[in-house]
């Protein structure tokens, strides 16, 4: 196999709850994380050394967690080889929607498979954690229910359900959130029983409509049409429709001003499949 072509799939928080904070200063939370059928697009070559494409990249090349990824398995296999890797964004920087942790999870999985290092996924998830703490989700493959700071997982087997999901056009930094004296960090516990009866909150929301406008206006804009949420620390913001047809009436009526797309909801990520069918 020459070249490899993947789709890196966006998350969404169903809910996140911050229920403590640790001595170290990580938050311990606990969330479910539904996979999407949309994403970025990664291609990637064999080279002689390691290299990135990325149009329109806003940071330097190498602080792109894909390229630090792909370094990080060289130096944990010893292996010589290279690749170029092309990513083509459609995620949002800061959106909430995990494009860095899926663009390096999707590097790692794919350089495993194009190098014939045959890692295990827990090699693999083990070097994805040292990234960020989403970068596991997209290397296990499954929507999840995730405790910990998100690296204890538990594959979850979610109804099929159609998103609309809105980027107003800013940036969140996470740091600023979970650095925020406001945060809720005592919430407590719930279970999945409780969450689907119809439990659960982003306790991250508060804050982020106080320091982001133009995300609470997409929040009550949302909101009209159904229960609207934000999506891990922001700043997109979505809603869950029965249909594709009943998301893309509203997407047909978002404000000029912002973007957004509509998305299935996958239990198991594309990028396995694609992987499993060149094996």
């Amino acid at each position: 196999m020459n070249t490899l072509t993947l789709l890196s799939p966006a998350k969404l928080n169903l809910f996140l709850h911050i229920t403590g904070r640790r001595a170290d200063g990580y938050h311990e939370l606990q969330t479910l994380f539904q996979l999407l059928n949309y994403g970025d697009t990664i291609t990637i070559k064999p080279a002689a050394s390691l290299s990135l494409e990325c149009p329109g990249l806003a940071l330097p090349a190498e602080d792109n967690l894909a390229l630090r990824a792909a370094r990080r398995l060289q130096q944990e296999s010893g292996t010589g080889q290279g690749a170029t890797i092309h990513i083509h964004k459609r995620l949002p920087a800061g959106g909430g929607l995990g494009g860095g942790s899926s663009n390096a999870a999707t590097v790692l999985l794919a350089l495993n498979q194009l190098w014939g290092l045959k890692l295990p996924t827990e090699t693999l998830a083990r070097l994805g954690l040292q990234l960020g703490a989403d970068v596991p989700l997209f290397i296990e493959g499954r929507s999840a229910w995730a405790e910990g700071v998100g690296e204890h997982l538990s594959p979850v087997e979610l109804p099929r359900r159609h998103y609309l999901v809105v980027h107003p056009g800013c940036s969140v930094a996470t740091a600023e959130v979970f650095s925020d004296r406001e945060l809720t960090r005592n919430t407590a516990p719930i279970t999945i029983a409780t969450f689907f009866a119809g439990g659960g909150q982003n306790d991250c929301e508060t804050v982020v409509r106080r320091l982001h406008p133009e995300v609470d206006k997409a929040l009550n804009w949302l909101g009209n049409f159904s229960p609207a949420r934000l999506t891990g620390t922001g700043a997109c913001v979505f809603s869950s429709f029965d249909s594709c047809a009943q998301a893309e009436a509203v997407l047909a009526r978002l404000p000029a001003h912002w973007n957004g797309f509509v998305a299935a909801g996958v239990n198991r990520s594309p990028v396995l499949d694609v992987l499993a069918e060149g094996n």
